[in-house]
């Protein structure tokens, strides 16, 4: 036996692919429990209908379904194979949607997966069921198919257990003891089982086994129609299980599969139906199975209807069973993987479909195994990615079942969530509200995009309006309000980007452990830095501003921050970390005549040598007391101002006075996010994510290799002398061609990158699009082309920044 004793909650499809992959990398001493039998245990693997659709706008979610289909592929049981690859096949009934299945296409050739768009005669070709009437396009997916879950618990069962690993069927887990905050073993109804390690893969009943360990999971079981049919008599005759492609009717929120000579139809178009996990019945209590529910035909009749216009063949047909099964469904979409902030050697791997099992269980064993995952980014997935208001229970609820319902919907990529909003609002939000803002929401936060108070500005400027695409979520405005941040100053709320003060005799020695850069400099000294995994990857790009010796206050992305520090807090209790965000708020204040209205309203000396670039002070803009830091994320002079949230309002005021004589504005998240690029700053989580180093991004400016020891410096020696790819910036000529991110870029016929961010860049006069791509196409002037629904779009390899590269307006 090998490794730390691991207990497995769960042996469905999730629990039986780690036990596999966590096996095959030497960890033997593993036990798998279960309340049900094996290998169809009654959670939601046993029911799935098994279509695998690889197509995702998130990268890591493809790659983890790339991998489902490959493993899949390669498994069997006594000869039946455990993955039929029938390709699969959306169709578009809409012109909306055939626009919808371009984007898609471009996901696709983005992560490297073959597709292609099909005309309505193709669609009939590969399904001949779909009828012509009613068909405009098609996308076809031919490495997609059907998942036999069952028999793939099965495969991965008997591998692990060749290697040593125990299946424990029928052992209800009761509690997860623990001592001094670790885990110690897994109590089941037969007695109790030792670990060191317990990994929750208990699917649907997840919230019950985390809340054992005090562990709040944001995930609702939600009841999802599942009905066969019975036999077609266009189908009559057929003898293999599925012929023809898997099919999506996504303007229905349909899917349907082949069975023999009938169908298995999917249905998200009904009502939201979740239950508690707690009302869950036992294995031995259910009818059929604990996720499957008694089938509701009044909720089915609106299906069934579309099913007969899709395919008229089944008006022939009847509905002759169905369910309600139970799936899990969170509030983002996305599963929910890592390790308990609270309880050492707990961890989840929960809200996991098929799809993406195989993924999942790659990635978690190379999380526990090396400390770090080496195939996926798995930044978007971590358990700890939420802010505390989002696991309260009301928007647990309310936005698991908002995602059941949007599961087929054309998502714009601002698109706002819905309730509950607003939750979070700033000091300033009353007077943001009176200068008209347009709010999307961040973090929870109400944050503006832009003030139709501005719609003045636009007269007399020469804007031209985006593609219809791009267009949505946009005003004119955004770029008035840019350019005249280039022109006088303007007044930007900061206050939703994450704010940490990390204090005591040891944080100065904490961080420099931890960031690539020196930042336990002089007081007032602001570092930009990055935080990076041990194989040195970027978990994060933040900004350290020593405000006195022992305290520091970091900008951060979001909650993953907290809890990585948190983490790595030193035993010995000479380090504390904080989260300020609530209790503070920013005022970005930038533009050429910044220091024109903030000098006059302190006896601080905010002259270019009196708060050099980079450099924090504490000082009194009128009344306020402010942490300023000589920051700016626009290209632009100006500061970041801090204070507490109860002088948020007056600080607002004070500067509002004084900038509004001067031709000073506020702006939103639009005119910012257009001048960041078009000074080439970084956005984590969209620029750069885990699977990226500081070189290949472009950040490499940040890590210092000459200073002591830190985490991911062993890793970036090795890798610094082999970039084969860059983060890369692109202009557009075309003015109504502004890309959103995502598209696939094309060296030729073939598609060699994706674009992350973009705008368009109303100082310079062009689009731009940062992308990543191969190293060797990364020289200035070499010609791309991006893919953006059917078009093609021109692009050519930047110099960077694309303004002020001299940073005389920073530095002034």
């Amino acid at each position: 036996m090998a490794g730390p004793r691991v207990v497995i909650i769960g042996a469905g499809v999730v629990g039986a692919a780690l036990a596999d992959e966590i096996s095959a990398r030497g960890w033997t001493e593993v036990t798998v429990v279960d309340q049900g039998p094996l290998p169809a245990t009654g959670g939601s693997s046993s029911h799935a209908p098994g279509l695998v659709f690889q197509t995702n706008p998130s990268k890591t979610m493809t790659e983890m379904a790339r991998y489902t289909v490959e493993k899949f592929c390669s498994l069997d049981v006594d000869g039946q194979p455990c993955f039929l690859q029938v390709g699969g096949l959306e169709v578009a009934t809409s012109p909306e949607r055939v626009r919808e299945l371009q984007r898609r296409h471009g996901w696709l050739a983005s992560w490297g997966i073959e597709s292609r768009l099909l005309s309505t005669e193709e669609c009939v070709a590969q399904h001949p069921l779909v009828s012509p009437d009613k068909v405009l396009a098609g996308l076809l997916v031919p490495t997609d198919g059907l998942a036999k879950a069952v028999l793939a618990v099965e495969a991965q069962i008997r591998r692990a257990t060749e290697r040593g690993v125990r299946f424990l069927a029928r052992h209800e887990v009761l509690d997860v003891p623990r001592s001094d905050g670790e885990v110690t073993g897994v109590l089941t109804d037969q007695g109790e089982i030792p670990a060191d390690i317990v990994v929750c893969c208990a699917g649907i009943w997840g919230p019950k086994i985390a809340r054992m360990v005090g562990m709040n999971l944001p995930l609702t079981p939600l009841g999802h129609q599942l009905a066969w049919t019975g036999p077609v008599p266009a189908l009559a005759g057929q003898t293999q299980e599925a012929v023809r492609p898997i099919l999506r009717h996504q303007d229905a929120d349909l899917y349907y599969r082949d069975r023999f000579d009938g169908l298995g139809i999917g249905y998200y178009g009904h009502r939201p139906m979740p239950i508690s996990a707690d009302d869950i019945l036992s294995v031995d209590e259910a009818e059929e199975m604990p996720s499957v529910l008694k089938f509701t035909e009044e909720d089915f009749e609106e299906a069934w209807s579309e099913t007969q216009s899709l395919l008229p063949a089944t008006k022939d047909a009847k509905v002759e069973e169905g369910i309600n099964g139970l799936f899990s469904f969170t509030t983002d979409g996305l599963p929910l993987l890592g390790e308990s902030p609270d309880v050492k050697g707990f961890w989840v791997a929960e809200a996991v479909w098929v799809t993406h099992s195989a993924g999942v269980g790659r990635a978690m064993a190379e999380w526990l195994v090396d400390g770090y995952c080496s195939s996926f980014d798995l930044h978007e997935c971590d358990v700890n990615r939420f802010e505390p208001h989002q696991l309260s229970p009301e928007y647990v609820l309310a936005r698991d079942c908002q995602n059941f319902v949007e599961v087929y919907d054309i998502l714009h990529p601002l698109q706002p969530s819905g309730d509950p909003r607003p939750i979070r609002t700033s000091p300033f939000h009353a007077r943001q509200q009176e200068l008209g803002a347009f709010f999307l929401e961040a973090n929870g936060w109400e944050r503006p995009q832009w003030y139709e108070a501005n719609a003045g500005l636009v007269e007399g400027r020469s804007i031209v309006t985006p593609n219809d695409w791009a267009a949505r979520y946009w005003s004119p405005i955004v770029a008035a309000e840019a350019q005249t941040t280039r022109e006088t100053v303007a007044m930007y709320d900061m206050t939703a980007l994450k704010r940490l003060e990390v204090s005591g005799r040891g944080a100065g020695e904490f961080l420099e452990r931890l960031c690539t850069g020196k930042v336990a400099k002089s007081v007032g000294s602001v570092t930009y830095t990055l935080l990076l995994d041990h194989d040195g990857g970027i978990r994060s790009d933040i900004t350290v501003a020593r405000l006195a010796p022992d305290l520091f206050q970091v900008g951060a992305n979001g909650n993953l921050d907290l809890d990585w520090f948190t983490r790595h807090l030193p035993a010995d209790g000479t380090v504390q970390v904080r989260d300020i965000t609530p209790g503070t708020c920013c005022i970005g204040l930038w533009g050429p005549r910044a220091r024109d209205v903030l000098q006059p309203l302190t006896d601080a000396d905010f002259s270019a040598s009196g708060l050099k670039y980079f450099r924090a002070k504490r000082a009194h803009i009128g009344s306020v007391p402010v942490t300023a830091m000589r920051l700016s994320y626009v290209g632009e002079l100006g500061w970041e101002l801090y204070t507490t949230a109860d002088l948020g309002g007056k600080l607002w005021d004070t500067l509002w006075q004084a900038a509004e004589p001067l031709g000073g504005i506020a702006a939103g998240r639009g005119a910012f996010n257009s001048l960041r690029l078009e000074k080439g700053y970084r956005s984590f989580g969209t620029d750069m994510t885990y699977e990226h180093d500081p070189y290949e991004a472009g950040v490499g400016f940040a890590v210092k290799l000459d200073k002591d020891d830190f985490i991911g410096k062993a890793a970036l020696e090795r890798r610094k002398a082999d970039v084969r790819r860059k983060l890369t910036c692109l202009t557009i000529d075309d003015p109504r061609a502004v890309v959103m991110g995502k598209e696939p870029v094309y060296d030729g016929d073939c598609a060699v990158g994706y674009v992350t961010s973009a705008a368009y860049g109303y100082t310079i006069g062009k689009g731009i699009a940062y992308a990543w791509l191969p190293a060797e196409l990364a020289a200035p002037g070499t010609v791309v082309h991006i893919g953006y629904f059917d078009q093609s779009v021109e692009a050519v390899v930047a110099e960077e920044p694309l303004f002020d590269p001299a940073m005389s307006r920073l530095r002034g």
